[in-house]
């Protein structure tokens, strides 16, 4: 069983910084592409920042130059560093991750973590 655990949201002042971290856990072969997605009230889901098994990194245009994403696969973790945030970031941040069950697993799985919430006041 794959268990995906995010930490780190809270209430932060226009301007401040959060970082947030998501641990995989259980039993698996080995992790592709891990992100970052977030969801505002009565909007969709949306991708916030994704890395690759190679540390490939792509980021949604409203977050470039402020948000940091990276990964440690020692720690099956990945990290979210936010800075400059503005109440726009309010949100509910889940982590999601492709996870390969086994080595001869033909494809790999996504999922999902609870979702930590994020507050911006201004």
């Amino acid at each position: 069983q794959v268990q995906l655990v995010e930490s780190g949201g809270g209430l932060v002042q226009t301007g401040g910084s959060l970082r947030l971290s998501c641990v995989v856990s259980g039993t698996f072969y080995k992790i592709y592409t891990m992100g970052w997605y977030r969801q505002a009230p009565g909007k969709e889901r949306e991708l916030v920042a994704a890395i690759t098994s190679i540390d490939t990194t792509n980021y949604d245009d409203s977050v470039k130059g402020r948000f940091t994403i990276a990964r440690d696969n020692a720690k099956s973790a990945v990290y979210l560093q936010m800075t400059s945030l503005i109440p726009e970031d309010t949100a509910v941040y889940y982590c999601g991750a492709f996870v390969v069950p086994t080595p001869t697993s033909s494809d790999a799985d996504h999922y999902w973590g609870q979702g930590t919430q994020v507050t911006v006041s201004s």
